[in-house]
């Protein structure tokens, strides 16, 4: 933790927080904005790996797995770059 001066002498702390190297189920469906169920559903169909560790029924799941999963969303640019509108066929 860090603690900066402010104006009128009041400090203000800063805490980075850095996320662990790894995730249960709940904090994965957390971070992705899903369910349990769809973490569940990603690692059984081998989307997402994940791991027990030994002598345990817990599952987890490694977070730079899960930040594999994001994907970029494609854009189809501005400007020049964009192609020209589709237009309804037939003057007719």
């Amino acid at each position: 933790m860090q603690v900066l001066p402010a104006p009128g002498g009041v400090l203000l702390s800063t805490t980075t927080r850095t996320r662990p190297a790894w995730l249960s189920q709940a904090e994965a469906a957390d971070e992705l904005g899903v369910t349990d169920r769809t973490i569940r559903n990603y690692i059984a169909r081998g989307v997402l790996p994940a791991f027990r560790p030994r002598g345990s029924r817990a599952v987890r799941i490694r977070a730079t797995d899960l930040e594999a999963l994001m994907q970029p969303i494609p854009t189809m640019g501005t400007g020049a770059d964009m192609p020209a509108p589709a237009t309804r066929g037939g003057a007719g």
